[in-house]
């Protein structure tokens, strides 16, 4: 059973930094799909970043792009999140989420398995 835990989060001023960690187990990375999603107050669950293939394709929705960097320690089953330059908009709770392949890009419905969730809170 694929198990996800998220921890990290926490609240920042805007342009402030924050790193989201996924504690995985039961599950072989190389072969699964593997995300970051949000959900803001009132607003739909949104992808923010994809890892493929075992951390050596990433992926980021146009918001994030050159402010967020997903990657994943394969030796150490974790995925992390670092965030820098934080916006108010990038106030939600954060989700990792995994999914065997074929992958499902940046659609929630099409991973199974998901964390808890941590809350990020920029305040302006």
């Amino acid at each position: 059973q694929v198990q996800l835990v998220e921890s990290g989060g926490g609240s920042v001023q805007a342009g402030g930094s924050l790193r989201l960690s996924c504690a995985a187990s039961g599950y072989a990375y190389i072969t699964y799909c593997l995300g970051w999603f949000r959900q803001a107050p009132g607003k739909e669950r949104e992808g923010v970043a994809l890892i493929y293939s075992g951390g050596r394709n990433t992926y980021y929705v146009d918001s994030v792009k050159g402010r967020f960097t997903a990657s994943l320690d394969n030796a150490k089953n974790t995925l992390t999140l670092q965030m820098n330059g934080l916006k108010p908009e990038d106030t939600a709770i954060y989700y990792c989420a995994a999914q065997p392949a074929p992958c499902g890009g940046w659609n929630p419905d099409a991973y199974t398995y998901w964390g808890q969730g941590t809350q990020v809170t920029v305040s302006s």
